[in-house]
C-alpha cells in the first residue's frame, strides 16, 4: 500500500507538470490577460542579459518548471512501482522528496492560485503517508 501512495503522489505532480507544460504551448491559460503586457514582454530584455525577452524567459521558465515536475513524478513513481526497496530504504531519496514536495507546496501557497496549490497539497499528503506507512512496516 504505501508503494501505491508513492506512486499516486507522483501520478499526481506529473499530472500537474504535463498539464502546466501543455498549457505552456497551447491556449492561451499562461498568457497576461492584457495583449498589451505580452507585447511588451516580447520587447523587453531582462537586467542580466540583452539574448532573450522577458517573454521568451517567461515561456522557457514555464517549460522548464513543467519538465521538473514531470521528472520528479515519473523518477519517483518508477521507484514506488519497481524499485520501492532502493527508494524506501534511501533516507536520502526520502528526504529530497519531500523536501521538493514542500517547497512546491510553499511556492504553490505563496505565489500561485488554489489548483495547483490543492495538487501538490495531496500529493504531499500521499507522500508523507507512504513514508509513514512504511516505516510503520519496517518497525512492526
Amino acid at each position: 500500500m504505501h508503494a501505491i501512495l508513492m506512486a499516486t503522489s507522483a501520478a499526481i505532480i506529473l499530472a500537474l507538470g504535463t498539464l502546466h507544460l501543455l498549457y505552456t504551448f497551447r491556449g492561451p491559460n499562461l498568457t497576461p490577460r492584457d495583449p498589451a503586457l505580452r507585447e511588451s514582454m516580447m520587447r523587453e530584455s531582462p537586467v542580466l542579459t540583452r539574448d532573450t525577452t522577458m517573454w521568451k524567459a517567461w515561456v522557457g521558465f514555464n517549460a522548464s518548471h513543467s519538465m521538473g515536475a514531470m521528472l520528479f513524478g515519473l523518477v519517483y513513481g518508477y521507484l514506488a512501482l519497481f524499485a520501492p526497496q532502493l527508494l524506501f530504504a534511501s533516507p536520502f531519496l526520502l528526504l529530497v522528496g519531500f523536501l521538493m514536495l514542500a517547497g512546491l507546496a510553499v511556492l504553490g501557497r505563496v505565489y500561485w492560485f488554489r489548483v495547483p496549490f490543492t495538487g501538490i497539497s495531496m500529493a504531499l499528503a500521499c507522500y508523507v503517508a507512504s513514508v509513514a506507512l512504511a516505516l510503520s512496516l519496517d518497525l512492526g
